[in-house]
């Protein structure tokens, strides 16, 4: 999917058009399509760094990216997610690719660590992550840690 425009911004860059965009995103996704009852807004927003995908105007993927020290020792790539529309299109590998080249340009040299939905382990193990902890289950969902070095 080559038509994607990519913006990176810190919290306090996001105009309040993109923060109703992202976060009506990640609850029709983590909330009501998952069918999870949990507190998305959880307090590290505003200490990452927001990647939004767009196509034609729509946000179609996003990813925070979380400083070293905030979650884990390493940096970190969470909330990763897809459009319902834009799945199967490439987007979801497109949007990984681009965050993981933002979380190497940032903090060159360093591991970057993810919390990851169990049945997604081989998408991260296409880009180069490893399982490193048992899986543990959060808000009902099977997870593992994996690490990329």
């Amino acid at each position: 999917m080559n038509n994607i425009i990519w913006t990176l911004k810190a919290f306090a860059e996001l105009n309040p058009f993109e923060l109703y965009q992202i976060l009506r995103l990640r609850s029709e996704v983590f909330v009501v399509e998952q069918n999870c009852i949990f507190l998305d807004a959880d307090d590290l927003d505003a200490q990452s760094l927001h990647l939004q995908g767009r196509s034609d105007g729509e946000l179609i993927a996003y990813v925070r990216i979380l400083p070293p020290g905030l979650c884990y020792a390493e940096p970190s790539i969470g909330r990763v997610v897809t459009s319902p529309p834009s799945r199967g299109t490439g987007a979801g590998k497109a949007l990984m690719k681009k965050a993981i080249e933002e979380t190497t340009a940032i903090y060159p040299n360093k591991s970057i660590k993810i919390g990851a939905q169990l049945y997604l382990k081989k998408f991260y193990e296409g880009f180069g992550f490893e399982q490193c902890s048992d899986m543990y289950m959060e808000d009902g969902i099977e997870h593992i840690k994996m690490l990329r070095k």
